[in-house]
């Protein structure tokens, strides 16, 4: 548990389903005082959705947390986050069931995490998933689950595990190639321009880049400049 000297406690969750539904897992993280990740769980879930994992990422993160100090909660989920804060007390008033009359989707989930945010201080923060300049709790927590997801084994900090790699998923080859034949478009498709990552990352590939690797802006994010050349090629 974080000791009682904190003010407020600082952490991330997601989850991950690989095929969704597919092979899924869940994960969080704790920051200490400069937001560095400190502590750490991830899981696997079997075979399941995204929005299992994502829910559950966030039961076991209000689980493993002291209810009496104050905790931020950062995640890169609507569905989750606008489950248990605008659509919770809804549902509850309508006997478990949504506007359109349809039992909620989930709702064990949805009603454990309602117990064990009942009584304590939590604010719920969306951040971006996948971004250059992303925060670097949801960076972790993300990586973890898309390893537990595919491991399908237990980590975390308590277990001795090494922080999670980027897109443990991914396979080393699989770079788009340009077409045979194909033209190049200006200068701008040969010779991108490339920044440092300051985040470790995942490229439209489906392979990831490292933090300090160059990456490109392509037209769904950032990712290697091969892929972006191949890709307007």
């Amino acid at each position: 548990m974080i000791g009682p000297m904190r003010e407020c406690v600082v952490a991330a969750c997601d989850g991950a389903s690989k095929g969704n539904p597919g092979p899924a897992g869940w994960a969080w993280v704790v920051a200490d005082e400069t937001e560095t990740p400190a502590r750490w769980e991830a899981g696997p879930l079997g075979r399941a959705t995204n929005n299992v994992a994502e829910l559950t990422a966030l039961e076991r993160l209000l689980a493993a947390t002291d209810p009496a100090v104050p905790l931020e909660v950062r995640m890169d989920s609507q569905y989750a986050m606008k489950a248990v804060t605008t659509w919770l007390p809804g549902w509850k008033r309508n006997g478990w069931r949504t506007a359109a009359g349809k039992p909620v989707a989930n709702q064990e989930l949805v009603a454990r995490i309602d117990e064990l945010l009942a009584g304590r201080s939590v604010e719920f923060r969306h951040v971006p998933a996948h971004q250059v300049d992303g925060d670097r709790l949801n960076d972790f927590a993300d990586r973890a689950a898309s390893q537990a997801a595919t491991a399908q084994e237990p980590a975390g900090s308590g277990l001795g595990s090494p922080e999670p790699p980027p897109a443990p998923d991914t396979p080393p080859t699989g770079v788009p190639r340009r077409r045979p034949g194909s033209a190049r478009k200006g200068g701008a498709a040969s010779s991108p321009r490339t920044i440092k990552a300051k985040f470790p990352g995942r490229c439209v590939c489906g392979r990831g880049y490292a933090a300090g690797e160059s990456i490109a802006k392509n037209d769904r994010g950032w990712g290697h400049p091969e892929c972006r050349t191949a890709a307007a090629g």
